[in-house]
């Protein structure tokens, strides 16, 4: 939310303002749903929109259309082939992204305001980017974060959810726990931490959830919330704290369920699910054992491992297949 304090403090001062935001996104192109850049008349730029030569000439684009008080929204594609003849970005990476330009006049301006003191209050919303301008709903909910709709050049739309953050939910305080949850916290997870161990020094040195507690792992399925933006990790003392605790969440919608343990572990846990009638299938889907293979050996080296399998979920779910 960071653009959206660039772009007011810049309507403060009378600068003209460009929010450039990526619509629309295909293959291994660098900007995404939902990224925005704001560039101000003396310069000033906020966000990114994918980085790199075709970064820098949307930014030069925007500059012109400032200096000519060009205040037509318009769309432009970028085209990330490098054999490509049309809309060529300058890149190598293949894919593309169709980016809107937004010239912020004054009704313009106080929706950002708006934006901003709902982000201010932790509320939630829903932003709609499309030819006819921004417009901002408060108490607005959609499935996906991110929403398009690409008809043609005016016929277009972008919805975005603010407010609605990335909860993690981590059964198990010890040592990974405690670096996870130093790593999610630097990725702006909203992250909640269970333990049913009292007096343990790792659940009392963690300062970087929001919330902490000591719970009775045999209910624990109402401490989550479901969700698109629900990610759960499963880390407890006990094989029999893991199996008790997985049980409950597999019919959950959750985005990531994952577990960490042992091949031999794992296996044992669904074997005695399956044994007690749960779904062979949706045991299979669960993350586990937990984490991309890079060989991690201290609980720094696992809690990153995690952490990177989170991220490449998270992200799946912006990227078109």
């Amino acid at each position: 939310m960071k653009t959206w304090s660039f772009i007011l403090n810049k309507s403060e001062d009378n600068q003209g303002v460009i929010l450039m935001v990526v619509v629309n996104n295909h293959g291994s192109s660098p900007g995404r749903k939902g990224f925005k850049m704001a560039v101000s008349e003396d310069g000033g730029l906020s966000g990114s929109i994918g980085g790199g030569l075709m970064e820098q000439q949307m930014v030069e684009e925007a500059r012109k259309m400032i200096l000519n008080q060009d205040f037509q929204i318009i769309i432009k594609h970028q085209d990330h082939n490098p054999e490509a003849i049309k809309d060529n970005s300058g890149m190598i990476c293949s894919g593309g992204q169709t980016i809107a330009f937004f010239p912020l006049t004054e009704e313009l301006f106080g929706e950002a305001a708006v934006i901003a003191d709902c982000n201010s209050k932790k509320g939630i919303g829903l932003i709609r980017y499309s030819p006819s301008g921004i417009s901002f709903q408060e108490n607005i909910r959609q499935e996906e974060k991110f929403q398009n709709m690409i008809l043609s050049d005016k016929k277009w739309e972008l919805s975005e959810q603010i407010g609605l953050p990335d909860k993690l939910y981590i059964f198990g305080a010890g040592h990974v726990s405690l670096a996870l949850s130093r790593v999610c916290n630097i990725l702006n997870f909203d992250i909640e931490l269970f333990d049913d161990r009292k007096d343990l020094n790792t659940f009392h040195e963690n300062e970087y959830v929001t919330k902490k507690l000591i719970v009775n792992y045999d209910d624990i399925g109402h401490l989550i919330q479901e969700g698109n933006n629900t990610y759960v990790v499963i880390m407890s003392f006990t094989h029999k704290g893991d199996e008790n605790i997985l049980g409950q969440l597999l019919d959950k919608k959750l985005l990531y369920l994952g577990m960490m343990g042992s091949k031999k572990k794992v296996k044992k846990i669904k074997a005695n699910l399956i044994e007690k009638g749960y779904s062979e299938d949706r045991l299979n889907n669960i993350h586990s054992p937990i984490g991309i293979p890079i060989n991690s050996q201290t609980p720094e080296e696992i809690a990153i491992s995690i952490a990177a399998e989170i991220i490449g979920v998270r992200n799946s779910v912006t990227n078109d297949k």
